[in-house]
């Protein structure tokens, strides 16, 4: 099996001073209202990508952050990242937000995408979608991942963000490892088996930064 992974996984480590509990990664339940709660996670998603590349290609904060630190950005996030009714259902209208939140902030992101359709002859093939997940990954970059419905992988939620931090392939195989971040942890997905079952399909956004 060949591993990609980004370089620094402890940057994504929050602490909670009052409680003295740790995480991985941002929650969108830290959010102060019951529709960022229930909406936020796509801009929870961008704000632990923006934050990930900061520090590591701008010198960013490398110790870990508090939950009051984590929410300050978040809640900076959402001002531009901002939840339809329907959330952020689609790779397009996040690349749109997130171009925005860009404009408004002074930073130059370049954003690539790869859809899987609801339509199986309009998808990609599985191979695709590792390349492009190992291109970013090989960047040290973390991406964006829609799950529009999670078929037979019952660890993910249906229509909702998460954030990839590293792949687990076998080459020439339909057989993928992912570990993403989601509720301040760490959780393994079996990324084939999501492919090949999911009946409406879902997208991944990579990111990358410069100032």
């Amino acid at each position: 099996m060949a591993i990609n992974s980004i370089q620094h996984q402890d940057f994504f480590l929050v602490k909670d001073d009052d409680e003295g509990n740790s995480f991985y990664g941002f929650d969108q339940e830290w959010y102060n209202t019951l529709w960022q709660r229930r909406a936020g996670c796509g801009p929870t998603v961008v704000a632990n990508i923006v934050n990930y590349l900061n520090c590591t290609r701008h010198g960013g904060k490398h110790l870990p952050l508090t939950k009051k630190e984590a929410l300050a950005i978040m809640e900076d996030v959402y001002q531009y990242v901002t939840p339809t009714l329907r959330g952020i259902p689609s790779t397009q209208l996040l690349y749109d937000k997130v171009l925005d939140y860009a404009k408004n902030t002074g930073l130059d992101i370049q954003l690539e995408v790869l859809n899987v359709p609801e339509k199986w002859a309009l998808r990609p093939d599985f191979q695709q979608l590792i390349s492009f997940l190992q291109k970013a990954l090989a960047k040290n970059t973390p991406l964006a991942f829609l799950n529009l419905d999670n078929g037979a992988e019952k660890r993910l939620d249906s229509w909702h963000w998460v954030t990839i931090i590293s792949l687990d392939h076998k080459e020439n195989t339909n057989s993928a490892i992912i570990n993403i971040l989601d509720g301040g942890k760490i959780q393994e997905i079996d990324l084939g088996q999501w492919f090949h079952t999911t009946k409406l399909g879902g997208g991944f956004v990579s990111f990358d930064v410069s100032y």
